[in-house]
């Protein structure tokens, strides 16, 4: 049992909130990034536990199905997400199993709420095989986005940034170190990649954004022997054209949640100061006024990027 400190607002909690994201059934409390102090344990769990900061894997996967038994507990074919497929931590307190909670003496309870979101970015990054020196590209600068961004970096990889919103952009490449920022509707995307790439198309290219068009656009950014991620999920079908797909030899890739690895990867990442993950963190606000403020976190139009709920008065 985990009393909840912090609870970050990701695009899932959004698009739930305007009744757009395909998982969901109604009616259902949000809440999947979540940090808190262990306030007791059940029977055979280590009682040492007790008061120490943690964050939660959201992801209860069942074990059994043919992709856990290979490893791949992110795509189980019986996922349970905290927050999604059953109530979530916008609550005072919540259960969970003890193997998906991951303590830490050195983050505050900020920094364990991220650790989530940062975590989809490095499964994406690492199912991509992004090394150093290669250029990655990133479409959409949303903190999913901007996830992959500080991971791709934290790999050695070069990286540009695309997007339509100018103040994101802006920050991506003056807070998270982008080597260079692209504007979706304004830039020819193609010439300024090849610029920064010897002539050449990205050798990866991540989407981020949950919109067709620009996964669909997504595919003529990479170049010869390049891989593409879709990170983002969408309800609706994407297309490629296929002489170009198999001439370039292109590798399709979808990336889901993420495993207990990834996830100690980004506590190590952010425990050793590689990455700053709360100058994401743009609004905060309490629980008892997310009536008042969920509507205007979900409008672009009031700069938002990360915003944080906190679930009581102490300090993070």
């Amino acid at each position: 049992m985990i009393r909840i400190r912090r609870v970050g607002i990701c695009g899932t909690d959004i698009h739930a909130y305007g009744g757009n994201q395909p998982y969901f059934d109604y009616p259902r409390v949000l809440g999947h990034e979540l940090s808190g102090d262990i306030v007791a344990v059940g029977d055979g769990i280590d009682p040492e536990l007790i008061g120490q900061r943690a964050y939660v894997i959201p992801y209860l996967h069942c074990g059994e199905c043919r992709a856990c038994r290979h490893g791949k507990t992110n795509c189980c074919q019986n996922m349970q997400v905290i927050g999604v497929h059953r109530d979530g931590g916008m609550a005072d307190y919540l259960s969970v199993p003890a193997e998906h909670l991951v303590t830490s003496r050195k983050l505050d309870s900020e920094q364990l709420a991220l650790v989530e979101c940062l975590a989809i970015g490095a499964h994406a990054v690492r199912r991509s095989a992004t090394s150093t020196d290669e250029l990655a590209v990133i479409v959409g600068a949303g903190p999913i986005g901007m996830g992959i961004l500080q991971i791709a970096r934290a790999r050695g990889a070069r990286t540009l940034v695309v997007d339509t919103n100018r103040d994101r952009l802006a920050f991506c490449r003056d807070m998270l170190g982008a080597d260079g920022i692209l504007h979706a509707l304004e830039d020819d995307l193609e010439a300024r990649i090849a610029h920064h790439n010897d002539g050449a198309l990205a050798d990866v290219v991540f989407d981020a954004t949950g919109n067709p068009a620009a996964m669909n656009r997504g595919f003529t950014l990479a170049g010869h022997g390049a891989r593409y991620v879709l990170v983002s999920v969408v309800k609706a079908d994407i297309t490629f054209n296929d002489p170009d797909f198999h001439k370039k030899e292109l590798t399709l890739l979808g990336s889901r949640n993420a495993t207990r690895e990834d996830f100690e990867t980004v506590t190590r990442l952010i425990e050793s100061g590689e990455l700053q993950p709360t100058a994401m963190i743009t609004h905060r606000g309490p629980l008892e006024k997310l009536p008042t403020l969920m509507p205007q976190w979900c409008n672009p139009a009031t700069g938002v990027i990360k915003a944080m709920v906190t679930c009581d008065t102490q300090p993070a």
